[in-house]
């Protein structure tokens, strides 16, 4: 049920991009127990100046290399269940040559009726019961 999305600076190449999302897919996977056909992302690059982001925050020094990942999710996750995402997907890129302080995580939690996967229908929202 995860929406990912990947931003990174215009230039890499395509096959680095199929592995970031290859990376961040196999983490959501392993930690928070995402179904392996479950995969929906988005992978953008951005010109340098459209990628706005502070190299020092929080005293972590991020590069021109930064992957900002923002995965949409619905809620119930444990804090452990987080942190272990956020420690695979760095060290999953960090595997592909990334520096773990380049490697930027946002999660956003909805309601499951929050979804639709096609055909119109709230995909995990309970069944609809006619009203007399």
């Amino acid at each position: 049920m995860p929406l990912v999305r990947i931003s990174l600076v215009k230039g890499k190449p395509p096959a680095l991009r199929r592995s970031i999302g290859d990376a961040v897919h196999r983490a959501l996977v392993e930690t928070i127990d995402v179904p392996p056909l479950d995969r929906f992302q988005l992978l953008t690059e951005h010109e340098p100046g459209d990628l706005v982001y502070d190299s020092e925050y929080l005293g972590i020094a991020r590069s021109d290399n930064i992957v900002i990942i923002q995965i949409t999710l619905s809620a119930g996750r444990s804090l452990e269940k987080k942190r272990r995402l956020y420690r695979r997907i760095a060290d999953n890129l960090a595997a592909l040559g990334l520096r773990r302080e380049d490697v930027w995580i946002n999660l956003v939690e909805v309601a499951k009726e929050n979804w639709s996967f096609g055909n119109g229908i709230a995909s995990y929202a309970p069944t609809e019961t006619a009203v007399a």
